[in-house]
Order: structure tokens, then sequence, then C-alpha cells
């Protein structure tokens, strides 16, 4: 039930021939109250999607009444008319649920430069709204994939309130923010400024530390809303916890959808100083396509690692880093150290640990390898 697990919420997805495939591609997710606080953040490409400026408005005062997704189309690059179907969308939903449009968040997935068709659209939202239900969160979620090969849906329950969430996601993941669609509801009874806060707290600590392939969508949207349908007000601090958790949840299925991916990697950089350090050597790491062929080719080759390294502003001795695979310390302060034979990259999880005897600074970024599988499926994804 994800995005439905907390009260207070319903949803619904159902097919509307914006596919070709004729998989369902409009999603919908309403919150019933009694509290409608919100909070949303955005891509930080400076070519947005017409779904992300209207709904960056939207979400502005801190209150959201629904969202309503769409798959089969970005609606980005489609001029003043894409706008108009985005306006279009927001008014029709709102009509249909007696809510202002301002109220409405918008988003859209899939091929960028294509129209959406306003009727097939028009008549999706008639139908999602009709099938609104407190248990249609899986089939929201199912109606927002589009690469992806399995829905992505997480829960936090706590004592008397509940954080859930669903992602759609499985390419085009890299920090800054938010890599993805996501929405994200929860029964707490909080207001906008906590959620804020929350959800901020919680992507830079979860989505902004993945990194597929370095490429940064158009639309990325992440948003929570609130019911306060429980009645209860937790303490903040444990709430933005629990939206973390369910943030974390997602940001892991993502990466482990990734397009063509055959490992899933952890980049523990340690020993930093400062955490501005960790997240850039981390992410600069993360982003090596020699690397990721490396460990597509289950070598342990870490001297990849510190070239990436060298790249960064970070604070450290190149002659004082150590460099493991999986446990097995194959650079020692900057030297060879123990045998790459001892490495085994056969498993779908790889760990790459990197110390940079620098400070006391941690930090994880989440990357996959770089397969045949992935270049294929992006060669081709508009034809």
């Amino acid at each position: 039930m994800s995005v439905t697990a907390a009260a207070g919420f319903r949803a619904s997805g159902v097919t509307a021939g914006l596919k070709a495939s004729g998989k369902p591609d409009v999603a919908l997710v309403v919150n019933d109250g009694p509290s409608f606080a919100g909070a949303a953040v955005f891509t930080t490409n400076r070519c947005k999607a017409h779904p992300v400026v209207w709904s960056e408005q939207a979400a502005a005062d801190g209150r959201i009444d629904a969202v309503v997704l769409n798959s089969g189309g970005a609606n980005c690059y489609t001029g003043a008319e894409g706008f108009a179907t985005v306006h279009f969308t927001a008014e029709h939903v709102a009509d249909l649920l007696g809510t202002s449009a301002g109220d409405v968040v918008v988003c859209s997935t899939g091929l960028i430069g294509e129209h959406l068709d306003r009727a097939k659209l028009s008549a999706g939202v008639s139908a999602a709204v009709t099938a609104l239900a407190p248990g249609g969160g899986d089939a929201a979620a199912t109606a927002i994939m589009t690469t992806d090969t399995v829905s992505k849906q997480a829960v936090a329950a706590r004592e008397g309130w509940t954080v859930g969430g669903m992602a759609k996601g499985a390419g085009m993941l890299a920090p800054a923010l938010a890599t993805m669609l996501v929405v994200v509801t929860t029964d707490a009874l909080v207001d906008a400024e906590v959620a804020d806060r929350a959800l901020r707290r919680a992507t830079s600590r979860t989505f902004d530390r993945i990194d597929s392939d370095g490429c940064m969508s158009t639309n990325d949207t992440v948003v929570l809303m609130t019911s306060g349908a429980s009645g209860v007000t937790p303490d903040e601090a444990d709430f933005a916890d629990a939206v973390e958790e369910v943030c974390r949840g997602l940001a892991r299925q993502l990466l482990a959808d990734a397009e063509g991916a055959k490992h899933d990697i952890a980049i523990e950089v340690v020993g930093a100083a400062n955490e501005a350090d960790a997240i850039e050597a981390g992410r600069t790491i993360s982003r090596s396509n020699l690397l990721k062929c490396a460990i597509f080719g289950e070598d342990p080759n870490w001297g990849r690692v510190l070239a990436a390294l060298g790249t960064t502003s970070a604070a450290f001795e190149p002659d004082h880093v150590d460099v493991s695979f999986n446990g097995v310390k194959v650079c020692a302060a900057g030297e060879p150290g123990e045998s790459r034979d001892l490495v085994d990259l056969s498993a779908r999880d790889v760990v790459i640990r990197v110390d940079l005897h620098a400070g006391e600074a941690e930090v994880t970024t989440w990357t996959n390898d770089l397969t045949v599988d992935y270049v294929h499926e992006n060669s081709a994804y508009s034809t």
C-alpha cells in the first residue's frame, strides 16, 4: 500500500493510452486531510520541464492537496502548448476533487520533446479520480514506471503514525536534486515548515547520494504530503528520521533497478576533513566510467579510484590514502597492499572503502557499474 499506508490518503493508477505499450500511465494521490501541509524539492537542472515550473509555484505556499503523475511523456521542451497541458491537467484534477488547481502538483516522466495527448490525459485523469481508493498505492506505483522493471515502495510505521512512499526511476540518477519522481505521505500532524525541513534533510542524505550515471533529469520531483489523520504530532527528530528511512529505502531500490546494472556499489569515504570533502570525493569516484567498467568486469582496479580522487578539491595526501574492495585493502598508503586476487566481485553488492586519513568525516555514496545492457538500452530509448 506504500503511498496509501498512512491514513487520510487515496490513490489510483490507470491506463490512458499515453504509453504505446498499453500499460498504466496515469497515477493520482489525494490527501483527504484534515491537514494539507506539504513540501517538495525539484531538479536543479536549469532546463526544467513544464510540470516542474508549475509545481514549484503550486508547492510554494506549503499546501498540497493532490499529486497527479503521468508516464509516457516528459512534457519538456514542448512550448506554450506543453505548459497549457500542465495547467489544464491541474485544473481538471481540481474540478473533479473540488479543490484549487494551485494546490495540485503535476509530474510527468518519459521522452523529452514530445507533446502529450491532452484528450487521452484528460480521460486518464477522470478515470484516476473514479478509481481512487485507500488501497490504491500499488496501482499508482505501477502507473509511474517507465524503464523501471519493478515498482518502488517503502513504509516506516511508528507508534500511532506512519510514513509511506513510492518512486520511479531507473536511469538519469544523479544528485542535485531529486533524481526521480517520488511521492511520500504521512498521517502525522506536522506543519509545512517541519515537513520541509524533514524532506530536505532526508533528500540530502539519501536521493542526493545516489549517482547511477551522472545524468540529471529535467523532471525530478520529490513531494511530501501530510494528512494529520492520526492526530499524533511526533517529535520533530523522530519524524525526520522516519521520512529519511522511507527515502533511503526508495533510493536504494532506485539504484538496484538501474538500467542494465549488474553491481550495486557503495563508496564509503572515511577519514575526510569534513562532510563536503567526503561528498565530493564519493561523488567523483562514483562517476568514473573507467571504474564502473572495471567493476562490471569484476576487476578491483584501485588505481582508477585514486585517479578519480585526484581530480577533487578534497583535503588528502596521495601517499596516505587506503582503498579497500569488499574488505580487502588493495591500496595501503598510496601503494600496493593486499593482492587483488583476494577480492571477490562476483556478488551483486560491492563496497569500496576509501580512507583519506585527513579527518573524522565520512559519507557513503551509492552507484552501479556500467554495462553493455545500459549502453544498449539508452542507445535506442527514443526509437
